[in-house]
């Protein structure tokens, strides 16, 4: 395939990428969380308890930021705070039983508008090659 030809797959590759995400976020439980909020569930969810600076630094945000972040999903019983196992000066975040039943509840009404939409909007085939797309993408995206 040319240079051109592949820039300007990468390009619409990209965008229809971000779409996809964008309307996946739309099709989560309105009002529930931030695309801020979620990441972080999702990767204490992911990687353990944390604490407000391993989640800015994770997240490529400022600390003060990630503190208002936390302290907003605090307040809504979905993180808890409890001592640094080694360090007394820091707090460690984790997930409460609220915030894992939230985080299932986003990813469930994702994954049903997904699995709705491609049954609805694609034919068989479509399908196949979808599954084809997925692999490929799959493949782009390994470290």
């Amino acid at each position: 395939m040319p240079e051109e030809k592949q820039e300007r797959l990468a390009t619409d590759l990209g965008a229809t990428v971000g779409q996809l995400m964008r309307r996946l976020r739309a099709a989560s439980p309105q009002g529930e969380l931030s695309p801020t909020q979620r990441a972080v569930i999702a990767r204490i969810d992911a990687d353990g308890p944390a604490t407000t600076a391993a989640l800015a630094r994770a997240e490529l945000v400022r600390p003060q930021s990630m503190r208002m972040t936390v302290g907003s999903l605090e307040e809504r019983g979905v993180l808890a705070r409890s001592p640094h196992p080694t360090d007394g000066r820091q707090v460690v975040f984790s997930l409460t039983e609220e915030g894992r039943r939230v985080l299932k509840d986003v990813r469930q009404a994702k994954q049903n508008w997904l699995a709705v939409a491609i049954a609805e909007r694609l034919t068989p085939q479509e399908q196949r090659t979808l599954a084809t797309a997925t692999e490929l993408m799959r493949r782009l995206t390994r470290e």
